[in-house]
């Protein structure tokens, strides 16, 4: 039977301290383990696919970026349907439901993988389906955002997304391992460790989690976000955050493969690991200073660490590249949690204005909100969250076919990461005009 909470106010602390805090942090660790197989699964490819040339497939080094590349396109696209899903069948049915579809993907790799004639567009649909996974990331971040209290959001945004994300490190480290174990190279077993995960994950969704009443909303209602400009600045600004690291996550063991054949040591998941471990830190860091602030300086370091990739690549200096992509991993797992923290502050500012989408003056008291401001401000919120992730998703789609392109054209990633630096430069500048200029929506 479906488990329904109906009264739900975290931001009132007597509730919060006898009832909310235990119930939500309950469903934040259940919804943890879900986005965590759900991620594993959708950067599955980011390891097999380097392999499978090694197993008897003939494979161009472009068609292997797009088995790469086409899970984080599906990954972003199917987050807009699991956005909306949460406040239409709840968070917990939505997560079992979820974890299930994950079996596709599974079941459909541990097939393909050992018939090496199978065709490329055969091959691609199943890599395309680990989208699913991906689709995991928006549905649990929005059902998290509706049971915490502001003053806690970025903390336990930062920790649900963080132990999502963390699960590229994880395909990333086990999967090259398992796959060699007992001698031979099993491509097949790349699939077949997330079956048993897959369905744990349900199993526990059903038995521990919860669904909100005051989390039901219409279609439309999540709709009426799109003709909010902070719903696509924000959106921009995750595709700089996110998109860099799940684009990165994507690329990075095929990137070192070809640009330092020489090394066996299995690196890539270094990156994944240390961008998921900082993003809690980066929301923590967020709720105490403002998230803008955080992202502003950011996107700065981005820019930096970027170029030093692109210098240490004409160097051919693997500690060099390897220091600045990891520079480039923290900084985007810390703007991860601060851009997410951004969120709900924005829409609690626009709901303290005289209209949504109104400036205010952050030095004025803000002006009490009714309890039915709060939940429409979460409601949106909680929409928005989606609506960014699903776009900052694109960059699983964008960085790793970008990087091909560039290396197919020219020989290397240099032009690529130049591109990269312009756009963190924008987002510098889109952080600064939108939130940092005094007066704006105070301190989000």
């Amino acid at each position: 039977m479906a488990r329904w909470i109906k009264t739900w106010n975290p931001e009132d602390p007597a509730f919060w301290a006898a009832t909310g805090r235990r119930i939500a942090r309950r469903n934040l660790i259940w919804s943890i383990l879900a986005e965590n197989v759900g991620f594993s699964i959708w950067l599955i490819w980011s390891v097999t696919a380097a392999r499978l040339n090694s197993v008897g497939f003939t494979y161009t080094t472009d068609q292997l970026f797009t088995l790469v590349s086409v899970p984080g396109l599906v990954g972003a696209l199917i987050r807009f349907p699991y956005t909306f899903a949460v406040p239409k069948f709840g968070g917990r049915n939505w997560t079992i439901v979820s974890a299930l579809l994950l079996l596709i993907p599974t079941v459909g790799l541990v097939v393909l993988v050992q018939r090496p004639d199978t065709p490329f567009w055969l091959m691609a649909v199943v890599a395309a389906s680990a989208g699913l996974g991906g689709g995991n990331f928006a549905s649990s971040m929005a059902n998290i955002s509706f049971f915490f209290p502001d003053r806690e959001k970025g903390w336990a945004l930062g920790l649900n997304a963080a132990g999502g994300n963390i699960g590229v490190s994880t395909v990333q480290l086990l999967v090259p391992l398992i796959i060699v174990a007992g001698g031979g190279l099993h491509l097949e077993r790349a699939g077949l460790m997330w079956i048993p995960l897959a369905l744990v994950a349900a199993i526990c969704a059903a038995l521990f989690m919860d669904n909100l009443s005051t989390a039901k909303s219409t279609f439309v209602d999540q709709l009426a976000v799109a003709r909010e400009k902070h719903t696509w600045v924000m959106a921009f600004l995750y595709i700089g955050t996110f998109g860099s690291f799940v684009g990165y996550s994507a690329a990075f063991p095929l990137l070192l493969k070809i640009q330092f054949p020489e090394v066996t040591t299995n690196l890539a998941f270094l990156g994944p690991l240390v961008g998921s471990l900082v993003r809690p830190f980066g929301g923590r860091l967020a709720d105490r200073v403002g998230g803008a602030r955080v992202t502003l300086y950011n996107f700065a370091v981005m820019a930096l660490a970027t170029v030093g990739v692109i210098i240490f690549v004409s160097m051919h200096s693997l500690p060099g590249f390897l220091a600045c992509f990891l520079a480039l991993f923290v900084a985007a797992g810390i703007g991860n949690g601060s851009t997410f923290r951004m969120i709900p502050a924005i829409f609690r500012a626009l709901h303290r204005s005289s209209r949504v989408g109104h400036l205010v003056d952050s030095n004025a008291a803000p002006a009490p909100e009714p309890e039915d401001g709060q939940v429409i401000a979460r409601r949106q919120a909680a929409a928005v969250i989606g609506i960014c992730s699903a776009l900052g998703a694109l960059g699983a789609f964008f960085i790793p076919q970008i990087l091909g392109r560039s290396i197919k054209a020219t020989g290397g990633p240099a032009t690529a990461f130049a591109v990269f630096v312009v756009g963190y430069a924008v987002c510098v500048a889109v952080t600064w005009w939108h939130y940092r200029r005094a007066g704006l929506l105070g301190d989000v």
